[in-house]
């Protein structure tokens, strides 16, 4: 499923030049934002959860969003980072679209495009290495509103430079097949363009033209989990976005994503991530 370059909303969080000495180590980390990192000196370890990634200068590195990732360092580690995110919309995101290379070669002009924005944002410089001081909503917030004040002209240049970063991902990326079979291409198609709406599994059955009981059977067996369960966790993976990008209240949040019933949402939330949208939040500030 290919999706147009105008629809990639991406908006940068954070960017940065990182020195460490052996204390790039983090355990479990896992966010609503993609991390890009180009490795000037030093060596350290990626734990995926398919596969191990040792970082080497003069390489690109990507870390797509709500990946669940480990940090090893035992000596001098200096790497650019930038974290991007893209906007909630009605359709299928970027890294929800390809399968990208976690590692690609860089080179010079890579480091050079890193370089100039950090010299143009200084400002979105990481207050600390360690995720749990600055994946908070807190702090998230703040890097948003920032970015929306910024002009035109310079949303236009950091846009730029993303896409050019990404870009050197996606020319070794596949599109991601989540299915081969036509029908359920377009269910899916249906529920992301709708993802935001709520979304009855008998409209689903209409789209894909066979009846209900049909439809679950099909769906459970090309995407593994039932068209409810996939829905909800869609919702739910935008919602964790919105927690950490806006000041919503819950019950807003809820309705945004298309819950006529705040409280099976925060059943969804809490099933999903283990806490309720609340805790999350709550948890996250401290």
């Amino acid at each position: 499923m290919q999706i147009p370059i105008e629809s990639f909303n991406l908006q940068m969080l954070n960017v940065g030049l990182a020195h460490h000495d052996g204390d790039w180590n983090w355990k479990k980390v896992i966010s609503p934002f993609s991390r890009i990192y180009y490795v000037k000196e030093g060596r350290a370890v990626l734990h995926l959860p398919q596969q191990k990634v040792e970082l080497r200068p003069g390489h690109l590195y990507i870390i797509p969003a709500y990946t669940l990732h480990s940090y090893e360092c035992d000596g001098k580690f200096v790497h650019y980072y930038l974290h991007v995110y893209e906007g909630v919309g009605n359709e299928m995101s970027l890294v929800e679209s390809y399968d990208f290379p976690t590692e690609v070669a860089g080179c010079r002009d890579d480091e050079l495009l890193l370089q100039r924005m950090c010299e143009q944002h200084p400002q979105a410089m990481l207050p600390a290495s360690n995720p749990q001081a600055y994946d908070n909503v807190t702090h998230m917030t703040s890097y948003v509103q920032r970015y929306c004040e910024m002009p035109l002209w310079q949303k236009m240049e950091l846009r730029g430079g993303i896409l050019m970063l990404f870009s050197r991902f996606l020319r070794q990326a596949v599109p991601h097949v989540w299915t081969q079979d036509e029908r359920m291409k377009r269910v899916q198609t249906h529920i992301h363009s709708r993802i935001t709406e709520s979304i009855d599994v008998e409209e689903l059955a209409g789209v894909a033209c066979v009846t209900k009981p049909y439809l679950i059977r099909l769906f459970k067996r090309e995407f593994g989990t039932s068209p409810v369960q996939y829905i909800n966790s869609k919702k739910v993976e935008r919602a964790q976005l919105l927690l950490y990008t806006t000041d919503m209240p819950v019950k807003e949040v809820a309705y945004t994503m298309g819950f006529s019933d705040h409280s099976y949402f925060i059943r969804m939330f809490r099933k999903q991530t283990g806490s309720t949208p609340q805790e999350y939040r709550e948890r996250m500030r401290k």
